[in-house]
């Protein structure tokens, strides 16, 4: 299960299957600099991203598997 304090580059690593939800939600930093430092709820706060809608897409993803 994907939680606000995992990094961006973990989650991606792990689950490249996610790529697509960060990509709809509007977070194309998957491959940036700031993916490797910065976890998932910063990167939504940053873009004006509802946390809540973004883990819960995330896991969906996860549970389709």
């Amino acid at each position: 299960m994907i939680d606000k304090k995992m990094s961006i580059e973990e989650i991606v690593k792990k689950y490249p299957e996610t790529i697509p939800v960060f990509e709809k939600y509007g977070l194309g930093c998957v491959g940036c600099e700031a993916a490797l430092f910065e976890d998932v709820q910063q990167g939504a706060a940053i873009h004006g991203i509802d946390i809540d809608a973004l883990l819960n897409s995330l896991n969906q993803v996860l549970r389709k598997d």
